[in-house]
């Protein structure tokens, strides 16, 4: 990893931003989110957004989104806080789980292939190394390392949709060397313990009831009503399972959060065919992941795909979280 070391050196320094206005070609102010530097649970190199709603933290350190909530709610990210103010091991001996939102490629089985790790870990430009962060307007790009295995660097444009309880990352891959490769874009958001998440079973899908299971272990916690596949976190068992859905719902005690993406019909995807996927994970990390995934595509030096996930915050209306499901997912 010697190479891996001396790219760190040049790339884990940051500079803060500072805080600037939004403004347009005549110099007048411009709607959008305000974009400033802070010192965010031991990493000092964040950046906060905020609009009227709804406030949103990058933590280029780690290369992730580590914070989206309403301005009087909690964050519906899930952190660690037994890990705040660390960084990551690209050197592979161990996964760190910070939280928040992050982007590994897909299909996972290939890793090892690029890799030749033994153990499960994600290649390092994705997941392990820090990122370089800028601003972009009233926007946040947050840049990788070109990954040393893959020859891909991953982009993130993020933004707060005018003043609106909106988040939205465009995430682009760029291959910069290496022989071309087949990889597609996969999203991980990892979100508190809910109440519930819910996933509409698409009226056509490619899989009975609208989903399938990764593994053939009893999964109690989940069960079908009316169009609407319900999960909830099951503290003895991890569990996964993968839909053909274009958005999942994440639901709180007092907020919810619908992640979208779009589905482009007849691409081929990874994981069977799967674009949405959830997994539970069990105690003592009290966490669940809403998964996106984009198309696969073969990657040959100069060349870029991306992929664009909404996240919108929602205030709970109703008492049964079934009902607040039905009310945003549509199905009666």
């Amino acid at each position: 990893m010697a190479r891996l070391s001396l790219l760190l050196l040049g790339f884990a320094v940051f500079g803060s931003l500072p805080a600037a206005e939004t403004t347009g070609p005549d110099g007048r102010a411009q709607p959008g989110a305000a974009v400033g530097p802070l010192s965010y649970h031991g990493w000092t190199g964040a950046l906060r957004m905020r609009n009227e709603q709804a406030e949103v933290i990058v933590v280029p350190e780690i290369g992730r989104v580590m914070s989206f909530r309403f301005h009087d709610g909690q964050n519906v990210l899930w952190e660690d806080v037994s890990l705040r103010g660390k960084r990551g091991d690209p050197a592979g001996r161990e996964w760190i789980n910070f939280g928040g939102d992050k982007t590994w490629p897909a299909p996972e089985a290939e890793w090892k292939t690029h890799t030749k790790r033994e153990k499960w870990m994600p290649p390092p430009g994705f997941d392990g190394m820090p990122g370089r962060a800028r601003r972009d307007g009233s926007a946040i790009v947050l840049t990788s390392l070109v990954d040393p295995f893959y020859g891909i660097r991953t982009s993130r444009r993020i933004t707060l949709r005018g003043d609106d309880p909106v988040m939205e990352i465009e995430t682009e891959y760029e291959k910069v060397s290496g022989a071309a490769l087949p990889v597609g874009i996969w999203v991980i958001t990892q979100f508190r313990d809910p109440m519930a998440v819910y996933v509409p079973a698409p009226e056509t899908s490619r899989f009975e009831g609208g989903y399938f299971r990764f593994r053939d272990t009893p999964w109690p916690q989940l069960t079908t009503m009316q169009g609407l596949i319900k999960v909830t976190r099951d503290p003895a068992a991890s569990h996964k399972l993968g839909s053909d859905a274009d958005r999942m719902l994440w639901v709180g005690a007092k907020e919810m959060c619908l992640v979208a993406t779009t589905r482009v019909a007849g691409a081929e995807y990874p994981d069977r065919g799967a674009s949405a996927e959830v997994y539970t994970n069990p105690d003592p990390k009290t966490y669940v992941e809403l998964e996106t995934l984009g198309p696969l595509a073969t990657l040959a030096p100069g060349q870029r795909i991306r992929q664009t996930n909404t996240y919108t915050l929602l205030r709970r209306r109703e008492a049964d979280a079934d009902a607040d499901a039905r009310r945003i997912l549509g199905r009666q």
